[in-house]
């Protein structure tokens, strides 16, 4: 008969007699909320997380755009891997919305003056184009699809200061092909199959009728979108990371628009005190499912624009300082602060509509009174 062996395991004694290879080897396993909150649980692990080779690991597993060399000489400048991921993995909240009052923003237009409203000049002059750069990073599924960095803010350096004066845009697929050459990795064309997890779409009329495809998108798409300012070395995700919208079949039966975002602070900047950071992802479909091919979705845009409370597109000039502005504002790990706050902010906006189109109805009642009691007025003088 056969004794069973009696295994044995050597107690450990304490943290301290372990290896700090090993500590090192179980720390550069984990992904960023659960490597931050391990530098808590004892001096040995918050002495090794403070290794920016382990925070490297974790910003390039999170932002792919972030292993190209120029983007890991950028963040070393701006104070290393640690402090970019602190920066930028939560995303920002406003709560200032809810102290918006629609009098105030009504009457700006009267009571402002042109330097009020377009800003300090010397302010401004702080504040150059050139010091921004955009890291890119859209994933479907939890696959990266896209990576793109821009440096700077295209066309901001046009004659006759177009870029300060008119609407504000950044058309990411059109410039970041000029500084994505030495990536390896980039096709100019990004495009969606079934082998990335699309469904099949037997026909364009299937889809308006059930949107199996648009769900599909909507839910399986993440964007981060992090600015940083070589200048005052900060850096921030302006995304909301998941989609908060967008418009099917918009402006073809083709095309779907999924929108992500935030809501930035403009106090002293603009007389709304806070305006919308939009951005737009448009895919066209190239392909439905038939004559052996598969569904198939073309990446055409992923835009920036700032809009304000009206729905008016923020200029160059004072989106430059909004921009600066964002990237010290609060921030938060919770998501669903971060819905809360777009959230309030669309309500907000759709409140202010409402009672811009009741006061334009009085206004037009008014004037249509005014014109029968002058109308019966002239016709009683006359007869």
């Amino acid at each position: 008969m056969l004794r069973p062996m009696a295994a044995s395991i050597a107690p450990v004694e304490s943290m301290a007699s372990l290896s700090t290879d090993l500590f090192y080897d179980i720390l550069r396993r984990l992904d960023g909320p659960t490597l931050a909150s391990a530098a808590c649980a004892c001096a040995a692990f918050c002495s090794i997380s403070r290794e920016e080779r382990l925070w490297e690991n974790v910003c390039s597993s999170m932002w792919p755009s972030t292993n190209r060399e120029d983007v890991k000489n950028l963040i070393t400048s701006i104070g290393g891997f640690r402090k970019f991921y602190a920066d930028c993995f939560p995303l920002i909240i406003n709560k200032e919305v809810s102290e918006y009052q629609w009098n105030e923003y009504n009457e700006y237009t009267e009571e402002w003056t042109d330097a009020e409203y377009y800003g300090d000049m010397d302010e401004l002059e702080s504040v150059s184009p050139s010091d921004f750069v955009s890291i890119v990073d859209i994933r479907y599924k939890g696959k990266t699809i896209c990576s793109k960095v821009l440096w700077g803010i295209p066309n901001a350096n046009s004659f006759n200061g177009w870029f300060y004066n008119c609407p504000f845009r950044i058309d990411l697929l059109t410039y970041a092909a000029r500084d994505d050459d030495d990536d390896g990795d980039d096709d100019g064309e990004v495009i969606l199959s079934v082998s990335d997890g699309l469904p099949l779409i037997a026909s364009l009329e299937r889809e308006r009728k059930d949107g199996k495809l648009w769900r599909e998108l909507r839910d399986g798409l993440q964007l981060s979108w992090i600015v940083v300012n070589r200048k005052i070395k900060q850096a921030a995700n302006l995304a909301s990371w998941s989609a908060l919208g967008g418009q099917r079949h918009w402006p073809t039966d083709r095309d779907f628009v999924i929108r992500f975002g935030s809501i930035l602070p403009a106090k002293d900047i603009l007389p709304c005190q806070v305006v919308e950071c939009i951005l737009s992802m448009k895919f066209r479909v190239i392909h439905t499912e038939g004559n052996g091919v598969q569904t198939t979705l073309k990446l055409t845009e992923v835009s920036m624009q700032l809009e304000d409370m009206e729905g008016s597109h923020v200029n160059g000039r004072n989106s430059l300082l909004i921009l600066k502005e964002a990237l010290s504002c609060r921030r938060s790990k919770n998501y669903s602060e971060v819905l809360e706050s777009c959230h309030l902010y669309t309500k907000v906006q759709s409140e202010l509509k409402e009672e811009k189109m009741r006061n334009e109805s009085r206004l037009d009642r008014l004037c249509i009174l005014s014109g029968i009691a002058a109308f019966i007025t002239f016709w009683y003088y006359v007869l």
